[in-house]
């Protein structure tokens, strides 16, 4: 079972479910808060996705750097935003500005 979150850390089932998701992200690929909130049934819960996102504290294995805004600015990253550019790039991801360059070709969609 995939641990999501250190002992005594309380965690609602709806955000051990987002995180789960997040852990499923390909190297290489991102996705969008939008797009996990329609995978657990509801494209309002975006807000939802982006507030269980920081309390990932197993960030080695739930890779919480591939969730991105739907128009493929950065969103935030709880190691700032710098760290989060620098770890995509890494996986190759290409950058162009505050966007991921051709935004659609990293897409990954569940």
């Amino acid at each position: 079972m995939l641990k999501i979150a250190k002992s005594g850390t309380k965690m609602t089932k709806l955000e051990k479910k987002i995180l789960s998701l997040v852990s499923q992200i390909p190297k290489g690929k991102v996705t969008t808060y939008k797009i996990i909130a329609l995978k657990i049934g509801d494209g309002h819960l975006a807000r939802a996705v982006g507030n269980a996102v920081p309390k990932n504290l197993n960030i080695n294995k739930i890779p919480c750097h591939r969730v991105v805004k739907s128009n493929g600015q950065f969103g935030d990253y709880l190691l700032g935003l710098a760290k989060k550019i620098k770890l995509l790039q890494n996986e190759g991801i290409k950058i162009k500005g505050d966007k991921i360059a051709d935004f659609k070709s990293y897409l990954y969609r569940f």
